[in-house]
């Protein structure tokens, strides 16, 4: 079988990482098409050896990727399309169905109000349900995603739960790699590094992380990530006097040494529909902090806190955090179980038994004798 994903970008996130880890695990012949910044991922992923096709959409609005990805499914001979997040989904669906091909979508990102931090306005849904009808099945990466695309109208027969994946070996602790990951970015060996990983968007609430930073005094504050909230987090940890305190990374194509380098870990995004960076996180020995994060919700002993609503819940937490730190004379801890539950053969299992279900053997054999 030959798949074609299409993503609308692949400078970094947890899409993006989910996509290529998803693509070193699927028995099948695949190539990505990415509508827009083919970043670290981008080049990550073609080290893996999977071809990547780059167009440029210069807004949503921009149908004319649409004859490209056209051109490109029928061309390459692909048996079926798999899209990822929205832009994607719209435009993509859109590309297979003019193609003839079948095409399945996964949800990585919808919010209560917000879909990969876009206001999910009566338009957007609108258009999101126009072309979801042209698909034959949405992923939901958890049952949060699934109950939410039932709000919307989906139906429940074209929803797939199917939660996210990590590699929890990839993100193995590595004090070498902890040691050489401070000096590259200038951060004393025995500074306190809080850290966060993810888009830099005002969904992800960095802000709150910054503003905490000014109330655990000689901490260092390790963002990773890029976006268009980056200048107005830079001019906030200035204007707040923690400007020298702050490190941006920008994207990376993979966070494990960033990861090593940190002491705690803080998610304080209340809109995340599965939260991987928490999850790898605890898989690197961190202590995690977190708004949410819906794999983690009913279990216990995870190694992670639930941050309250109460606005003084982080940095109360991170101050707690950093007293346990220095009783276990700054000791990783050990890697729960949840880190390894959710692991990424189990998602590329379940993902290739979809694909058999919706282009069975016998269809592809035909569909060779055809011509596109």
């Amino acid at each position: 079988m030959r798949v074609l994903h299409v993503i609308t970008g692949l400078a970094a996130g947890g899409a993006e990482h989910q996509l290529r880890l998803l693509l070193r695990r699927l028995p099948y012949d695949c190539e990505v098409a990415t509508l827009s910044n083919p970043g670290a991922v981008a080049t990550a992923i073609r080290a893996d050896g999977t071809t990547v096709h780059e167009f440029t959409m210069a807004s949503n609005r921009d149908v004319s990727v649409v004859g490209g990805l056209r051109r490109l499914i029928r061309d390459g001979g692909f048996d079926l399309v798999h899209t990822h997040l929205y832009r994607a989904c719209v435009h993509g669906r859109v590309a297979a169905r003019l193609a003839g091909v079948p095409v399945v979508a996964t949800e990585h990102s919808l919010g209560d109000t917000h879909i990969e931090g876009r206001r999910a306005s009566a338009g957007v849904r609108a258009l999101y349900l126009a072309t979801e009808r042209m698909g034959r099945m949405t992923i939901a990466v958890s049952d949060t995603v699934a109950r939410r695309l039932r709000a919307w109208g989906v139906p429940a027969h074209r929803i797939a739960v199917i939660p996210n994946g990590i590699d929890a070996a990839e993100f193995t602790y590595d004090p070498v790699v902890r040691v050489r990951t401070r000096q590259r970015l200038g951060i004393p060996r025995d500074a306190v590094v809080v850290g966060g990983v993810g888009r830099l968007e005002p969904g992800k609430r960095f802000d709150h992380l910054i503003w905490a930073l000014g109330e655990v005094p000689g901490a260092v504050l390790l963002l990773v990530g890029d976006g268009s909230a980056g200048p107005a987090l830079r001019e906030q940890a200035v204007r707040s006097g923690v400007g020298n305190r702050v490190v941006f990374t920008g994207a990376v194509g993979h966070v494990r040494d960033l990861l090593c380098a940190m002491d705690v870990f803080a998610s304080p995004s209340t809109q995340e529909t599965f939260g991987l960076a928490v999850l790898e996180a605890l898989a690197c020995g961190l202590p995690a902090l977190y708004a949410a994060c819906p794999p983690l919700d009913g279990v216990p002993d995870s190694g992670a806190q639930r941050l309250s609503r109460d606005p003084e819940s982080l940095p109360r937490a991170l101050r707690a955090e950093v007293l346990r730190l220095a009783e276990r004379d700054g000791a990783r801890l050990p890697v729960p179980p949840i880190a390894t539950r959710y692991d990424i053969a189990r998602l590329a299992d379940s993902v290739s038994r979809l694909y058999e279900r919706i282009v069975p053997a016998r269809q592809r054999v035909e569909s060779k004798g055809t011509t596109r």
